[in-house]
């Protein structure tokens, strides 16, 4: 292939620091063209590279020192806008004032989701490749829309959904797609799904309204995603018409009890849709059992969605693999970069193995945007309902290439074995209980204090009076700066819910946080009582 820089040549590579470099290249900008005082005009090249540094400087120190940095910041909502709100500018800001105000102004009160200690949600990071592919990004700013709108862009998005439907065990030649998020993946999976499910109806071009359409369903257990009601709602089902069935005591959707709902729907006239089984659960990183789900949505011809945007890529661990079934037998699949390989935010991967079931529901070609067909180019607005696309899957392929598979599985592997320690610190200690069981490194723990609550009290009250006492835990570790965590409430009540995988995070960062959650729970404990006037 004839380079565009002609005769097979590479790319010109010069810099402010080559000394044979032509001399015109480094012409003030402003010399060139009628804008002295760059009123018109963007930064000069070399202004740009020199603002850079000085940003790459702080970005260094901040990431160099950022076990010294809160986790999150104390200040209230009306005082933190009071210190952003200023006049329009109306003259130009210099980038160095800009920069420190930025650091004085803004830095300080972000939760910061890369710090080593945000244990929150889920523990998400951006590694060095991503932050930089994203500068690169942002430079060529091309719309991966239509093929021949950035053919790169196309090819290498094709080929990391390659790689990723490997890591996860899907197949590669499913039909696959980058979207900004899991809960949009989820939305245009389960759209494709309705579109299938009631083809001869069209719905796709004639809308539900008017058509006597029959009531439609879709199952998910009471821990699934809310993305799975979101998309009822845009898809006109209905909130109520999702089938929230219980879980069962590991917190997985059961086969059976999905079975039965199914029937019982067939049997009152309404019309089942789709399934969505999760990997992973937001609560307490639960696995559904796919492959016996999957056999009850063959049985009753159903589209099952799998959502594995927190759990899928964790099959890399190989000593988890085996209780992370892979994903093959789903209809379509969601796994997040951004949630675990070290991405920054935006990118999601959407998987369907039924060929041309998302272009079918989502493409519609505009004549500006036709053109003649090419063997192995894809147009990836045809997947989904977004036009312009931002060139996401370089990051992807920067993150991939400079770890490596065997890379990307040993950084998993110490967060898992990083859980797996706080878990036996945890079950060695007689006030504290591992309330959820998961292979993922998603750690949910509870304090209940052996002594200190008057026998008198029954086991209602002991158990109230213990969710309290895990959500004062959870609220002062977090207002301390030294770590930020979440909670959930699931059957064992007010749990301590501690993600771990950040890239930057290390077995010595959670022994503090295990110090540091025994200090505050005793201390913590103490006032309740005594605030409760429960002292014995």
């Amino acid at each position: 292939m004839r380079s565009p820089y002609g005769n097979g040549r590479k790319a010109p590579v010069v810099s402010a620091r080559t000394p044979t470099a032509d001399p015109s290249v480094f012409l003030n900008w402003r010399k060139r063209v009628s804008d002295p005082v760059g009123l018109y005009g963007d930064w000069d090249p070399q202004d740009l590279e020199e603002n850079g540094r000085a940003l790459l400087a702080r970005i260094r120190n901040h990431l160099e020192n950022i076990r010294d940095v809160p986790v999150a910041p104390d200040i209230d909502a009306r005082q933190l806008q009071d210190l952003i709100d200023e006049p329009l500018p109306d003259s130009p800001t210099g980038f160095e004032d800009m920069l420190e105000d930025t650091w004085q102004r803004v830095v300080p009160y972000l939760t910061l989701w890369h710090h080593p200690s945000f244990h929150a949600y889920f523990s998400t990071s951006s590694s060095g490749p991503a932050i930089l592919a994203d500068a690169l990004i942002s430079t060529f700013n091309v719309n991966a829309h239509v093929w021949k709108s950035a053919p790169a862009a196309a090819a290498v998005e094709r080929t990391v959904l390659g790689w990723m439907a490997q890591m996860v065990g899907y197949p590669e030649d499913a039909d696959g797609v980058l979207v900004n998020g899991a809960s949009l993946a989820t939305l245009y999976a389960l759209t494709a799904a309705r579109d299938s499910s009631l083809g001869a109806l069209r719905i796709r071009e004639r809308g539900l309204a008017g058509q006597n359409a029959p009531t439609l369903r879709v199952y998910a257990s009471d821990q699934a995603h809310n993305s799975v009601d979101k998309a009822a709602i845009a898809l006109g089902i209905g909130t109520d018409n999702v089938v929230r069935l219980p879980a069962d005591g590991n917190q997985r959707l059961q086969p059976s009890v999905l079975d039965a709902a199914i029937n019982d729907d067939l049997r009152h006239g309404r019309h089942p849709v789709a399934v969505v089984a999760t990997v992973g659960t937001t609560s307490t990183g639960a696995v559904d059992p796919v492959e016996e789900i999957a056999e009850v949505c063959r049985a009753h011809g159903l589209w099952l969605h799998v959502d594995a945007a927190y759990g899928g890529f964790w099959r890399l661990v190989e000593d988890i693999r085996p209780d992370i079934a892979p994903l093959e037998s789903a209809d379509s699949v969601v796994v997040n970069p951004h949630k675990v390989l070290f991405s920054s935010l935006e990118v999601t991967a959407l998987y369907c193995k039924r060929k041309d079931a998302l272009a079918n529901t989502f493409r519609l070609v505009p004549e500006y945007l036709r053109t003649d067909p090419e063997e192995s180019a894809v147009d990836y607005m045809n997947h989904s309902l977004q036009l312009g696309r931002q060139f996401r899957a370089l990051k992807l392929w920067w993150i991939i290439r400079s770890f490596g598979r065997s890379g990307l599985a040993a950084r998993l592997t110490r967060s898992v074995q990083m859980a797996e320690t706080l878990r036996t610190r945890a079950n060695a200690h007689p006030d504290w209980t591992v309330a959820a069981s998961s292979v993922l490194p998603l750690v949910c723990l509870r304090y209940e204090p052996v002594s200190g609550f008057p026998e008198s009290e029954g086991p209602e009250s002991r158990r109230q009076f213990h969710d309290r006492l895990n959500a004062s835990i959870r609220d002062a570790v977090s207002r301390s700066g030294e770590t930020y965590l979440s909670h959930a409430v699931i059957p064992a009540g007010y749990v301590l819910r501690i993600s771990i995988g950040n890239i930057q995070t290390r077995p010595e960062d959670i022994e503090r946080l295990w110090e540091l959650l025994k200090k505050t729970a005793q201390a913590c404990h103490r006032n309740l009582l005594e605030s409760e006037h429960l002292v014995p």
